[in-house]
């Protein structure tokens, strides 16, 4: 072929590289609808159930302050509380150890379950803080979640090496917050609260991109759906971290 030749196909090339393009982008909005969505689900679920124990598991007294009923003394303060608090971290890992196995319904109901069970462990936010207080700290979660998840999509910045700084930080911040759990320092409490949000809002930001960057527009129904589900559970992830250090931080306390 002459140059000339070359050339002269040079417009229909283009127009099919723009359409293809065109496909690219409308399938990965697709995508990033379908990982929102399935965290938004998620999250209905953990607040849902989250209420709903609280309900259950609470009752007014005739000072005014709650009582637990058999069921809160259940999840609140027998031995159950630790197995409820600790069951998502063990669905974490055979999450991430059978994804590649899993058909897209069973990731489905495996996050929808593990969404369950954080539910009914926070459900004791509900019993210390109150009602009006979560649900503004909620709002003002949502908001900085969604300005951030927002950069890490449009960003053209490579977040790879910040990620990996701040995964190591987490793991710094795991370790802290074991350590509290025997000194009890409101101090170290507060100062963890505070690394917990600087740490997961940058966690958002490279999520996103992250799950961005997993989309591949040859990927068949299956294989997308499971790539969504685990980008909702990456997300979730970062949004419940963040909202449990801000109520930490800013709720009102119902004594």
């Amino acid at each position: 072929m002459s140059f000339t030749d070359r050339s002269a196909s040079g417009r229909p090339n283009s127009g099919i590289a723009r359409a293809g393009q065109g496909a690219i982008d409308q399938g990965l909005r697709s995508y990033m609808l379908g990982v929102y969505n399935y965290m938004t689900i998620g999250l209905g679920v953990t607040g849902l159930v989250a209420y709903g124990a609280f309900r259950m598991g609470t009752a007014p007294s005739d000072s005014g302050h709650l009582a637990l009923t058999p069921f809160g003394q259940a999840i609140y303060v027998s031995p159950l509380h630790w197995l409820i608090v600790l069951s998502p971290l063990a669905i974490i890992m055979f999450f991430g150890a059978r994804l590649n196995a899993m058909s897209a319904a069973a990731a489905r109901n495996t996050f929808l379950i593990f969404a369950a069970l954080i539910g009914l462990s926070m459900s004791a936010l509900f019993v210390r803080f109150t009602g009006a207080s979560i649900g503004r700290v909620f709002f003002e979660t949502s908001a900085a979640f969604g300005a951030l998840s927002l950069t890490g999509y449009v960003t053209k910045r490579d977040l790879s090496a910040f990620g990996s700084f701040l995964i190591m930080g987490l793991w710094g911040l795991i370790i802290a917050s074991v350590i509290n759990v025997f000194l009890q320092s409101t101090g170290m409490q507060w100062a963890l609260s505070i690394l917990c949000i600087g740490i997961f809002a940058g966690l958002t930001a490279y999520d996103t991109q992250n799950i961005k960057q997993a989309y591949l527009a040859g990927d068949g129904y299956e294989l997308t759906q499971k790539k969504s589900i685990h980008g909702a559970l990456m997300l979730y992830l970062d949004f419940v971290n963040i909202f449990q250090a801000m109520i930490s931080l800013f709720g009102n306390s119902r004594d």
